[in-house]
Order: structure tokens, then C-alpha cells, then sequence
């Protein structure tokens, strides 16, 4: 999508994709790759709007590998968007558990959604070209959203 072409963060990146928005995010650990991850997926869909830190959720997701933890971490943002009426303004406490099966304990912070307004509607994140992966002490994501 022509917004976010070529845009860069220090913590995300976005990249040219035939239709749909993509980004790699970065961390010195897997906890930080994946919240910087929803902070990219955040950006997306509010832009540098600043949202407010009116309320408090406790998140707890699992998956069977690293990508499906990935891709039940921001899915819990999509759902807390449309069924709850929130969206996040911070991340906080983030837990990663990878024994037995990979789990995200997390504290987030928001407001009601319906108070801003939204720059692109994501529908879904993706599988498709979706990696988690570890080089040289740097944890690298990479995620495709449906817009």
C-alpha cells in the first residue's frame, strides 16, 4: 500500500508489497521483535496518532511454534479491536514461556477505538511470508497484513 512505502521506524520497517502491507521487526530479543511487532501493527492502522492509556487487559496467548505465537499475538489486538472496542496504546510486561507449548503473557494499555480514527483497516495478518528468526543475536519478524 502506497502510505507506508518505504516508511521506516528505528524498531520496524515497512517493504514493498504487491498488495498488501508488509514489515520486519526487530529485537535484541524475541519479546522485543514481537512488541515491536504490534507497535508496527499498530502504526498501520492509526498512523503517529497517539492513542491514550485509559485502560488496562491482561493478554495470554499460545501457539504450537513461533509464528503461530506471533500470529495469535497480534490476531488478540485484531480481536480486542473489533469485538472489544479497543486499541492499544502500550505494551507492557510481555512474557514469552517457550516450554512445552510457546505462550505470551502480556499487560496492555488503551482506549476505546471508537474514539480515533483509523488510517487502513486491517482485516487479517497472514501467514504468507511470515518468519521468526534469530542471526548474529538479533531477532528479526516478518508479517504480511490483509488491508
Amino acid at each position: 500500500m502506497s502510505i507506508m512505502k518505504g516508511k521506516k521506524n528505528s524498531k520496524f520497517s515497512f517493504i514493498d508489497h504487491t498488495a498488501d502491507i508488509m514489515f520486519r521487526a526487530e529485537g535484541k530479543s524475541l519479546e522485543e521483535a514481537y512488541l515491536n511487532s504490534a507497535l508496527a501493527l499498530k502504526e498501520v492502522m492509526l498512523g503517529n496518532l497517539k492513542v491514550e492509556s485509559r485502560e488496562k487487559r491482561t493478554i495470554s496467548v499460545d501457539g504450537k511454534d513461533e509464528e503461530s505465537l506471533l500470529m495469535d499475538f497480534l490476531e488478540e489486538f485484531l480481536y480486542m479491536l473489533d469485538a472489544e472496542d479497543f486499541i492499544i496504546s502500550e505494551i507492557k510486561s510481555l512474557r514469552i514461556i517457550l516450554s512445552g507449548r510457546f505462550k505470551i503473557e502480556a499487560e496492555v494499555y488503551g482506549d476505546k477505538a471508537s474514539n480515533y480514527k483509523f488510517t487502513n483497516d486491517v482485516k487479517a495478518i497472514t501467514y504468507n511470508e511470515m518468519f521468526v528468526k534469530s542471526e548474529n543475536g538479533k531477532w528479526t519478524t516478518q508479517v504480511v497484513l490483509d488491508v
